[in-house]
């Protein structure tokens, strides 16, 4: 009998060790204890619980453990190798390794009958299985790795059976683990376990570390993709060797699977008998479930049998209808064996749908006219191709019912052939998808699993389909009544009002957050690999027609188009006295309401979504600007060239709404500062917005919008006259755009137009007026909007105000003056401050210039001088205008300039005019 048929159970039994006393004759129990085990306090204790500790001796002075029913000699060592444990292990001594002392003493449970030696208790409890290992080698020292830890072997799956190691995922055991449930591990579950052995918390079954060393779905399988194109191969490829697989071509000696695209291959591949030739949905089942499926449930020549099983029904059938059949039919079943079964489906719609041409002609005048209106609309319409789904064949009258049909009847066939495609779309929709998905989360929920959609993924996908579903499903059914009982005079516009109403109720929430699940089914077929499996699955059954589930969703919003396109349709082929016609006119103005209340309700939408979004970037923002009977207009980034909300020169952001502006500061390092603390760059994306909250400024107190007209010096320049209820003085703010997106007289106009809606004037155009800059005193050629500018600007100036301070360093050099340290000083004082303006990204503010230069002063101490005498210092050591003073030619002029009247320096007297004259002379205007 084999290693795996000698009784290998169960590591731990119940077997407890008494100590004996010494009046029955009996020894105490021995433990022997190795020097690498001694040296921790703690494995010490826990063996001196087992008996009397004595360090272990050499390998060949190791005494015999005494013959007793129940041996009590234990030698604990580690590792389990050497010439000490293999002596140990052959004189019959119960092993144990440190971990295991720890652990029983830890439990206070006795050391296990059996005297197979035992390392750790990692693997307690587990009965575990093999499967697909070759070489016996392996086998053996992965069995051994396993005692050691505690578990036990059986060499055939059973109900003992608690989990499988599996060299690859194919074979009996791996059915049978799969179809039961256990779990089926890598070898890397061994030796991980081993590597982790002296860990006492190590325990092998745990969940997070079954599900670390779960075998991949592929392992050990090398497949060849045939009949796929060149972007979806190299997609199944990653996918394969993420999970666990390998990539080959199909004359590869080791190749495992062939998998084909059965839509474009019509004859199965030529490869060894022992290569599973399989259909994609294998694939993809496969990882859908996690698992390995079973390759005879997706055989690609059982597809191909049931293709031609089915193409020769349909050619005996034709055969039987007599010469009518015409030239598709010749060849029967032995054209179906060359042909993919692609071309066979699209054989057997011609088949069906006849070949009137002069319908299929204003069809596809139909679609063109539908394509050239739909370019601009939120309602697109792209009409089915032939090949997505099939008409119920006594829906379709053939080719001589079709004849004698007036045009009118014609167009309402039309119409009852695509809204019964479009119910197969949606039923589609639902039971392949909605429904099974749904029952997924319930199963998976129930067993501890995770979905492959949670509940709020769901209703985000799918919560807004059914209604939708529903009122179609009825009017189809009206739709075949009518078709049964057709007469020139049944109304069809009639029946289309009964449902207008519902489809101000369906469609709206659906087309509205279409965007939403959009995005929401993207993310989850990026992110989760089995839903992106199971839509792969869909896709390649014959009811999707080989679309996505983003192609099927659309579906809804192109409807509408479709069905008043047809209406207009049916309304041209009906007399103007048919009962119908005014029907008919009021269905299709029922329609265009419908459509427009639509496009109004996603606009709405979108703008209380952006609202939110707006709401959220800006920081201390109000919380009322949040409301329902407010919209989102307009953005708009401007510098502003007043200095009345933020400061001249500030980056703002105007955020237009329909009743008022949000004014905010754009912050350019939100999103990656420096920690005052540390210094270091620390990112804070959850803390930081992008704008800081500057005013909240109601459309109401906005009294006159000024467009400023371009010139060499203003360019995108406008400006508002502002005035609230409590205030007396217009208030003038001035603003640059900066956006090259944004035009100015469009943002201007919608500016009034809101303004106008406020007040409830209708002349928007009032509001607006048009100055010259200079009846403003506006100038924006100090603006620089990039900091080589500021530098080239800045340094030129800083040329100028050197020479002029050479100047003044040689007027104040009189008897009794600072000498040539003054100029030192001065010079220092203004490069300095001109420099670190110029370089700055934001401007020095004046108070903390002028502290500078009051502490570099050049004029000595300041001790006992009076606060009007140190301001007057301070505004002569920080004077920058060469007009500011007098100037003298040399060190010798200073006795000439020293009976001039000194002039008040310009830096203390007003530089531009007051916004007051600005506000009166736009009064004026």
């Amino acid at each position: 009998m084999d290693e795996l048929s000698k009784g290998m159970t169960q590591t731990g039994s119940a077997a407890t060790t008494e100590e004996i006393e010494h009046n029955n004759g009996s020894p105490w129990p021995v433990v022997f204890v190795s020097e690498s085990c001694l040296e921790c306090e703690r494995v010490r204790a826990a063996c001196e619980r087992l008996g009397p500790v004595q360090p272990a001796p050499a390998p060949d002075a190791l005494p015999q453990p005494p013959q007793t029913p129940q041996p009590l000699s234990y030698f604990v060592t580690k590792p389990f190798e050497g010439e000490l444990f293999d002596a140990a292990h052959r004189a019959k001594y119960r092993v144990l390794g440190p971990t295991a002392v720890l652990q029983l003493s830890e439990r206070e449970e006795p050391p296990p009958s059996n005297a197979r030696p035992l390392y750790s208790l990692a693997m307690r409890g587990a009965v575990i299985c093999f499967s697909g290992f070759r070489k016996k080698d392996e086998l053996t020292y992965l069995i051994t790795l396993i005692h050691y830890m505690g578990g036990s072997i059986r060499k055939d799956m059973s109900s003992k059976v608690t989990h499988l190691i599996a060299a690859a995922a194919t074979g009996d055991k791996y059915r049978y683990a799969s179809g039961f449930g256990l779990p089926v591990l890598a070898r890397s579950w061994v030796d991980e376990c081993w590597r982790r052995r002296d860990d006492p918390a190590c325990l092998a079954t745990h969940d997070a570390v079954i599900k670390e060393h779960k075998l991949k779905v592929f392992a050990g399988a090398r497949v060849c993709f045939v009949g796929f194109p060149e972007d979806e191969t190299q997609h199944m490829g990653d996918v394969l060797a993420s999970n666990g697989g390998a990539a080959c071509p199909l004359d590869d000696p080791d190749c495992t699977h062939v998998v084909v695209d059965e839509h474009n291959t019509a004859v199965a591949p030529e490869c060894s008998p022992r290569v599973h030739v399989v259909k994609a949905e294998w694939f993809w089942a496969s990882v859908q479930n996690e698992e390995a499926q079973d390759e005879r449930d997706y055989l690609f020549k059982d597809y191909l049998d049931e293709v031609s099983r089915r193409s020769s029904v349909g050619g005996a059938a034709g055969a039987s209808g007599g010469a009518g059949g015409g030239a598709d039919e010749v060849g029967g079943a032995a054209g179906a064996a060359g042909s993919t079964p692609a071309h066979l489906q699209r054989q057997r719609k011609r088949k069906l749908r006849g070949g009137d041409a002069a319908l299929q002609k204003r069809r596809s005048s139909l679609s063109d006219t539908v394509l050239s209106l739909s370019g601009n609309m939120l309602l697109d319409y792209t009409p089915s191709p032939d090949s997505k789904q099939l008409l119920e064949e006594s829906e379709v009258p053939d080719n001589v019912v079709r004849k004698l049909m007036s045009p009118r009847q014609q167009v309402f066939m039309e119409l009852l052939q695509t809204e019964s495609n479009y119910v197969g779309i949606l039923h589609t929709i639902v039971t392949m998808f909605k429904q099974p998905l749904e029952d997924m989360a319930e199963e998976d929920n129930s067993n501890g699993k995770m979905a492959l959609l949670n509940n709020t993924e769901l209703k985000i996908i799918f919560g807004n389909l059914p209604p939708i579903y529903e009122l179609h499903q009825g009017m189809l059914e009206e739709l075949r009544y009518t078709q049964a009982h057709w007469s020139e005079e049944v109304s069809i516009g009639r029946l289309m009002l009964k449902y207008t109403p519902d489809m101000v109720k369906a469609y709206p929430p659906f087309v509205n957050f279409f965007e939403n699940t959009k995005e929401m089914l993207q993310q989850c077929d990026r992110e989760n690999p089995r839903f992106h499996a199971f839509l792969k699955i869909c896709q390649t059954k014959p009811e999707c027609g080989r679309q996505s589930l983003q192609e099927l969703l659309i579906r809804p919003v192109q409807r509408l188009p479709s069905i008043r396109l047809l209406l207009d349709d049916i309304l041209k082929h009906t007399h103007k006295n048919n009962p119908d016609h005014g029907a008919l006119v009021a269905a299709l103005a029922g329609l265009r309401e419908v459509m427009s209340h639509i496009n109004e309700d996603k606009r709405k939408t979108e703008g209380q979504l952006q609202m939110f979004d707006i709401y959220n970037d800006i920081d201390q923002c109000p919380a009322h600007l949040v409301s329902s009977h407010r919209s989102f207009i307009a953005r708009c980034e401007v510098v502003e060239l007043s200095k009345e909300l933020s400061g001249r020169g500030d980056h703002l952001v105007l955020f237009l709404f329909t009743d008022t502006m949000e004014v905010c500061k754009k912050r350019s390092k939100a999103f990656n500062s420096k920690s005052p603390t540390n210094g270091t760059s620390t990112m804070r994306i959850g803390s930081s917005k992008p704008y800081r909250h500057i005013s909240l400024m109601p459309l109401s107190t906005v009294k006159r919008v000024v467009d400023i007209r371009e010139a060499e010096d203003c360019h995108n320049v406008f400006a508002l006259m502002c005035r609230s209820n409590q205030e007396l003085k217009e208030k003038l703010y001035s603003f640059m755009i900066t956006d090259e997106a944004v035009d100015k007289s469009h943002f201007l106009r919608q500016l009034c137009r809101q303004m106008a809606n406020t007040v409830c004037k209708a002349d928007a155009d009032k509001f607006l007026a048009t100055l010259e800059s200079h009846q403003l005193d506006i100038d924006t050629s100090d603006l620089a909007l990039s900091t080589l500018s500021k530098v080239t600007k800045f340094a030129a100036r800083t040329r100028i105000k050197l020479e002029t301070l050479a100047g003044l360093g040689g007027w104040l050099r009189e008897p009794g003056g600072p000498g040539g340290l003054l100029d030192t000083w001065v010079l220092r004082a203004h490069l300095l401050a001109q420099v670190g303006r110029a370089l700055s990204f934001n401007k020095t503010p004046s108070k903390l210039k002028r502290a500078m230069s009051s502490m570099i002063s050049p004029f000595g101490s300041q001790a006992n001088l009076t606060p009007a005498s140190q301001l007057a210092q301070m505004r002569l050591a920080s004077c920058n205008n060469i007009n500011e003073m007098g100037t003298s030619s040399g060190a010798g002029g200073g006795g000439e300039g020293g009976g001039e009247v000194l002039v008040a320096p310009l830096s203390v007297q007003p530089t531009r005019k007051a916004a007051a004259g600005a506000a009166a002379a736009l009064r004026r205007f």
